[in-house]
């Protein structure tokens, strides 16, 4: 289906009055079933569907079934697609306020991920505003571990290594670590892994289960690096054109989807972290050595940060550091 008969249908789905389609969404994720994000948001559908009496009916499309991860922003803001859920740090190329919960070590607990995303959100909100779009909540991952062959006690132990990337900002730390970093994607961990693609990975114990990391490799390490975040986010052309009554259910909705979110998220950390052991994975308490490492290279690009941020973004750092 090419882009102009999507366009059409998408216009066709928010501005009939009264229309079958102008009840039905359908919205792209990243994530497959099993991971709670995607659980989360099913959930936030059957909400919505329940609160509006069947008028609204949100599909969700996993694990890149409609559109690709690097592709639903756009989708979303093109007007293929009316809704969808996408990591936030993807979009810190476009500017940095989108990806200060991916720098390393500045929230690392889910006290100060819940204060940055308050100083970030009104920040977010405006830029995402210049683009027709507008958030309706955003949940954690679990805190950021480190995945490898064999134990790592310091920084050195990263050299060489094919390391997988997710956003710029782990590019530029795997980079920094002396290991070499390669895109993939959360769905294609295995085969990345299987083929010798990437050998080492910096990710949650949510990712590290859905993709079986026992079985490519045999140490998780906690280093609980960073906080990042999914962001849903929607059309505000598809949202004005609601009613009233379905824009406040699509808005309560969201706002349950979120506080339900983190508290998955925190569940999440201590579940998941058992199921890597119970599988057979080393799960070692990260070394003085490592974390003064790694914390030495979170500064540095803490700095590099400040350097070429927009001022709106540096005042995400001032209000969260408060």
């Amino acid at each position: 289906m090419n882009k102009i008969i999507k366009g059409a249908l998408f216009a066709a789905a928010v501005c009939i009055p009264g229309s079958a389609l102008a009840q039905s969404w359908d919205m792209p994720t990243p994530y497959s079933d099993k991971v709670f994000h995607t659980a989360n948001i099913i959930e936030f559908a059957e909400e919505v569907a329940a609160s509006t009496d069947g008028a609204m009916n949100i599909t969700v499309h996993s694990a890149g079934s409609l559109f690709k991860h690097p592709d639903i922003k756009n989708a979303v803001r093109s007007q293929q697609v009316p809704i969808g859920e996408f990591f936030l740090s993807r979009l810190s190329n476009e500017d940095a306020a989108y990806g200060i919960d991916s720098q390393p070590f500045v929230a690392t607990s889910y006290e100060d991920a819940e204060k940055l995303w308050a100083a970030q959100r009104p920040v977010v909100t405006e830029l995402l505003a210049k683009q027709g779009l507008m958030p309706l909540f955003a949940v954690p991952w679990p805190p950021q571990g480190l995945y490898t062959a064999n134990e790592v006690n310091s920084v050195s132990d990263l050299g060489g290594l094919k390391f997988r990337a997710y956003n710029a900002a782990l590019e530029k730390f795997a980079a920094l670590a002396g290991a070499a970093p390669t895109q993939v994607e959360s769905p294609d961990i295995p085969q990345a892994f299987a083929t010798g693609q990437v050998e080492a990975m910096i990710t949650s114990p949510s990712t590290g289960v859905s993709s079986q990391a026992w079985d490519f490799v045999e140490t998780y390490t906690p280093i609980n690096a960073w906080v990042p975040k999914n962001i849903v986010v929607v059309n505000k052309a598809a949202f004005d054109s609601l009613d009233a009554s379905v824009q406040e259910a699509i808005l309560n909705a969201a706002a349950n989807a979120e506080q339900r979110g983190w508290e998955m998220s925190r569940a999440e950390t201590d579940s998941k972290t058992a199921t890597l052991a119970e599988n057979g994975m080393n799960v070692v308490e990260p070394s003085a050595e490592l974390m003064e490492g790694l914390k030495a290279i979170g500064a540095q690009m803490q700095v590099d940060w400040d350097a070429s941020a927009s001022e709106d973004a540096k005042g995400i750092v001032s209000t969260y550091n408060q």
